[in-house]
């Protein structure tokens, strides 16, 4: 189990963004006006756009009252690689579209496969995009104004499916600031399980509106996990290398 935590902590540590010109955005006021269409809209309209981004993420693991804390250096390449590096390369991870790669050399072991790892951690089946959507802050579901309503809770604008799933309800809460996703809530209740991701802090980078800190919140049955993570001194578009290589010797992790 500590080794999945650590390594865990790596894999969902992948993307997002902060820097030193970076300012916390305050929030605002609903307009009880607008359409689920225009807001679907101005939530679009928010979409990050960049080609490369590199950043230093602070990660806080809390499982059964043990926390870790991390620090971590982490490279993104948008809709493609998705790459994290502890301290002296003790732990990496690569994820890809195609599958997720990791090693730790604290006890000489790797794992080289498919989303279920991910998926099976966080209770929802997860692929390289929703992935990269969860650190990025946007919607891990596509938001179609013909299948969602919206209505307004405590200050805060709610989209959910005109017709919720047979096995999942889903909830996705919008910043009247900025239209960008501040909560996504997945639950399935014939599993006992639930899944949360809080946008706690948004900041303005480079003309762009990104997490400042996001929490993760896991629950199954009377199991709860949380993954909180910072992101700091952030810089985009620049030249990144991903290397990455198992090294020979160490042992499969199999799930």
């Amino acid at each position: 189990m500590k080794i999945r935590s650590q390594l865990t902590l790596s894999l969902l540590v992948l993307l997002v963004f902060n820097c030193k010109t970076s300012k916390t955005i305050s929030e605002g006021e609903v307009n009880y006006k607008l359409s689920t269409k225009q807001l679907i809209k101005e939530n679009a309209k928010q979409a990050p756009n960049f080609e490369t981004l590199k950043s230093t993420l602070k990660i806080t693991y809390i499982q059964k009252g043990n926390s870790q804390t991390h620090s971590v250096s982490f490279r993104a390449k948008k809709d493609e690689v998705l790459w994290i590096s502890a301290t002296f390369s003790i732990v990496k991870a690569l994820v890809t579209p195609e599958k997720v790669s990791f090693y730790n050399k604290l006890d000489n072991t790797y794992f080289d496969g498919d989303y279920k790892y991910l998926s099976d951690l966080l209770g929802t089946e997860l692929d390289f995009q929703k992935v990269q959507n969860l650190l990025l802050g946007e919607a891990i579901f596509n938001l179609d104004h013909s299948t969602y309503s919206s209505s307004v809770d405590n200050g805060t604008y709610v989209l959910q499916p005109k017709k919720q799933r047979e096995l999942f309800e889903i909830f996705f809460l919008l910043d009247p600031s900025h239209f960008k996703v501040k909560s996504q809530q997945i639950s399935q209740p014939k599993e006992f399980r639930h899944l949360e991701i809080d946008y706690v802090s948004h900041q303005e980078v480079e003309k762009q509106i990104l997490p400042e800190k996001i929490k993760v919140i896991a629950l199954e049955t009377n199991e709860e996990t949380v993954i909180n993570l910072e992101f700091k001194n952030v810089t985009l578009n620049e030249a990144l290398r991903f290397p990455f290589k198992i090294p020979s010797g160490f042992k499969e992790i199999e799930l």
